[in-house]
């Protein structure tokens, strides 16, 4: 297979990153069309000892910091979302590793890879792009957790990134409770609970009331996807690792995504 063939099934995907990192369509497809001239123009300028897709986004980005076009997102243009203009939040590097890593999926060696830098560099960039959007969109969470270490440590995190946690339910009581004293805007969430009774439930009776991005953090993953139901938008399985979780939560805010309510 030829490199042309092999690099064709994720141009649509380049496509979306570069509208999110530039701002516009225009803009991005701009960016895209100077990649594929400059690699026509110099096959041999692919790197060889990357994937066809990571090689791919790594000349983009060549280009992108190559040929200023509009390294600037358009928050007035129409054609733009409330995530894409949310994208004028962060610092050039940060928006880079945060749409790589949370939007595209790849993985922090391949984000490494494709912006040229450590992949410690990369996990710092993350957690920047997080402060980043903490500051801005700082939110009250409530943690739904009954295991007491692993509670403190999501408590941790939320706090670190410059969020209030407005308490920590061990009960599907307990989460009831404490939604209705203060309306939380983010939910952390586990599945199975102290008394046996159900994280999940709770959360589907609090988006009743009020819609708020959820974020399951559990050791039962298995238990919402069953693609028999309406699955949530952001679920981590335990055990996590801290980069995760931040990246997720910083995720859910930017992109103001409501979770599903499970059946």
């Amino acid at each position: 297979m030829n490199l042309s063939r092999e690099i064709a099934v994720h141009l649509p995907y380049l496509r979306r990153f570069a509208r999110a990192l530039c701002g516009s369509q225009r803009s991005g497809d701009a960016y895209v069309v100077a990649t594929l001239e400059a690699l026509v123009a110099d096959p041999d300028a692919f790197p060889a000892n990357m994937s066809p897709k990571v090689g791919l986004y790594h000349l983009f980005m060549a280009s992108w910091s190559s040929i200023r076009l509009n390294t600037e997102p358009s928050p007035n243009t129409d054609e733009i979302s409330a995530a894409q203009r949310n994208i004028s939040m962060l610092t050039p590097r940060s928006r880079q590793a945060f749409l790589l890593r949370t939007v595209e999926g790849f993985s922090v060696a391949d984000v490494a890879a494709i912006l040229g830098v450590t992949e410690e560099e990369v996990e710092a960039l993350v957690t920047d792009a997080g402060r980043e959007i903490a500051e801005r969109v700082a939110t009250d969470v409530l943690i739904i957790e009954d295991e007491s270490l692993i509670a403190q440590d999501i408590e941790f995190i939320a706090r670190d990134l410059g969020h209030r946690v407005i308490g920590v339910a061990r009960t599907h009581r307990e989460a009831l409770e404490l939604a209705k004293r203060q309306q939380p805007g983010l939910i952390l969430a586990d599945i199975q609970l102290a008394d046996g009774s159900s994280g999940l439930n709770a959360v589907n009776e609090m988006l009743e009331s009020f819609d708020a991005p959820v974020i399951f953090i559990t050791a039962f993953p298995e238990r919402l996807l069953t693609g028999e139901r309406p699955e949530p938008a952001f679920l981590i399985s335990k055990p996590y690792k801290v980069d995760t979780v931040k990246a997720t939560i910083s995720q859910a805010l930017f992109f103001e995504r409501k979770a599903s309510r499970a059946a």
